[in-house]
């Protein structure tokens, strides 16, 4: 599998990134893995060359984070071999510290998830949300303290507006403190408001760009019909999802399934295919409850898309409302 560069930096992931957050304790949520069930898929895409893993403490409520770490551990035998990346923002206790962008949560937040993940350091540490109850500028600053202590390598950010996004690295830059390197934002085919004004920002700030949801929480994969059938016991369950999309949007699935069966590939091998053709796009966070899903997934890297296939997949595309940054 090619390894790319993190946007303008030297580190080097690979062009797809394992979301560990389907892999933790299935109580958290019905779809969710534990971790023997987890350990063959994980070691899949190990053996096909994902060397970039991304997790965050709130999945499985730190769950995600123990099972993360113990599955790589055993699978690699250097820590430097893999990118491990994990985030921090949402509620991990009843306390009004245990959330948010704080010093005080940031630097408890990293300490706890090295703890879980059983490291000394992760290669990117990341907002997991933008906090509008904490200065931006305490925020950045605690971020550099925790690169200069070793405990992260880089920092990222997730989704939010580009107007914050931009004012927190100049904040970094005015101050000489550590800037974002990557951005984690949602963006698919059936929702691409980030090509108005974040991933131009991204691509000018040479920030890696590794979009969440790369396959609509699987609704380019024809996990849903319309009219709200669901066909898997996460769209069953999945309420956001049910916020995010809407029946407006099949008429990108009925494009991607016509594409797909004429390419005689898997409908979520052409939404894959589709956002690693988009400029900036340096490695989507795929996720894999089944070892097929990371037979569809690779089998994207291997697909082309020639400029009707691309035209017929955008022509439906309906404005959306910006989504997704809380």
């Amino acid at each position: 599998m090619d390894q790319v560069r993190l946007g303008s930096t030297g580190l080097k992931v690979s062009r797809l990134c394992l979301g560990m957050m389907t892999y933790g304790d299935p109580g958290w949520r019905d779809w969710v893995l534990d971790e023997d069930a987890a350990e063959p898929i994980v070691r899949k895409a190990v053996e096909a060359g994902i060397t970039f893993f991304d997790t965050a403490d709130m999945y499985s409520l730190g769950a995600s984070e123990e099972v993360t770490g113990r599955l790589l551990k055993s699978m690699f035998a250097d820590r430097d071999d893999y990118v491990l990346a994990t985030k921090v923002f949402s509620p991990m206790g009843e306390g009004p510290n245990d959330r948010g962008l704080s010093r005080k949560h940031v630097l408890s937040g990293i300490d706890a998830s090295l703890r879980r993940l059983g490291t000394d350091h992760v290669d990117l540490y990341q907002i997991h949300r933008w906090d509008p109850e904490t200065p931006v500028e305490e925020t950045m600053a605690a971020l550099h303290d925790v690169v200069r202590a070793g405990k992260a390598r880089y920092i990222g950010a997730s989704s939010m507006w580009a107007w914050q996004f931009a004012k927190a690295q100049n904040v970094a830059a005015q101050h000489g403190w550590t800037a974002f390197v990557s951005m984690q934002n949602h963006y698919n085919l059936v929702y691409r408001e980030e090509e108005r004004e974040m991933l131009p920002l991204c691509r000018d700030l040479g920030v890696g760009v590794i979009p969440w949801s790369p396959l609509a929480r699987g609704l380019l994969a024809g996990n849903r019909s319309r009219g709200g059938e669901r066909h898997t016991t996460r769209a069953h369950s999945d309420a956001f999802s049910d916020v995010l999309y809407s029946d407006d949007d099949f008429d990108v699935v009925d494009r991607v399934r016509e594409v797909a069966e004429g390419q005689g590939v898997a409908m979520a091998s052409v939404g894959l295919a589709w956002l690693l053709s988009r400029p900036g796009v340096t490695a989507p966070i795929i996720g894999a409850s089944k070892p097929a899903h990371l037979d569809d997934a690779l089998a994207a890297l291997e697909l082309t898309l020639d400029g009707d296939d691309i035209s017929r997949l955008e022509e439906s595309y309906q404005p959306h409302p910006v989504l997704g940054h809380t």
